[in-house]
């Protein structure tokens, strides 16, 4: 919304009234005195007018690891949600930058800039999703190769992109996806017939879940992580 337009309707003045609060510099934007109404603002301006404040809100970003049997949301009826272990000022502010299943644990992201979060959850920006993978049977170097090649989904009759999948035992690997199907590690190691029996996200993109963040536990994310997003 335009700044002088925004103004009026907070202030509920005319359009003359707010062209002279412009003119005797009554009108703060993110602190500074400006007579430039025309101006977009955006969510997260901090505007004043005529000492009062119309407008202030922060972008957060935030780090979770989140515990076993807790939902991805903001609001259930029946279990423990995420937002329900954050105490934050703001925080009914907050959703979910892409989600994990009810007993996937590790890094979630939350936040209330929905330009980030979809920049995150687009699946055309191919961002890296690394994850820890425990399976019911052994794992063996064919997966590889075929999580390689894609694997096909019926269901939206596609393959999957390229994944890397790297052997770490037995029955435990490290995987990375660039998007983010229903239920699509599963249904990959369904395949070969091969059930998940536990499954920890370790990384979106460069933003690494902190080893000494236990579950349910949450921090601030640092200026360059938010920035390598983009």
């Amino acid at each position: 919304m335009r700044l002088d337009r925004f103004v009026q309707k907070r202030l509920s003045r005319s359009a003359r009234s707010v062209r002279y609060l412009f003119a005797e510099r009554k009108i703060l934007l993110n602190g500074v005195a400006t007579d430039e109404g025309l101006q977009q603002i955006t969510k997260f301006c901090r505007v004043e007018a005529d000492g009062k404040l119309l407008h202030d809100c922060q972008p957060l970003y935030v780090m979770m690891h989140k515990p076993r049997g807790c939902v991805s949301a903001t609001r259930d009826s029946r279990n423990i949600t995420v937002l329900s272990l954050v105490d934050l000022p703001k925080k009914e502010q907050l959703h979910l930058a892409g989600r994990l299943d009810f007993n996937t644990t590790g890094l979630l992201l939350l936040t209330n800039d929905g330009n980030w979060s979809s920049r995150i959850m687009d699946p055309e920006h191919k961002l890296p999703k690394t994850y820890l993978v425990q399976c019911s049977k052994e794992i063996t170097s064919d997966y590889v190769q075929k999580f390689a090649e894609g694997i096909y989904f019926a269901f939206e009759n596609l393959v999957t992109r390229p994944a890397q999948l790297k052997l770490l035992g037995t029955t435990t690997a490290e995987l990375t996806i660039h998007e983010g199907r229903y239920h699509q590690i599963k249904r990959m190691f369904g395949f070969f017939d091969n059930e998940v029996i536990s499954l920890h996200r370790l990384s979106v993109g460069s933003i690494v879940l902190d080893k000494d963040l236990g579950a349910g536990e949450y921090r601030h994310l640092a200026s360059s992580e938010v920035a390598s997003v983009f």
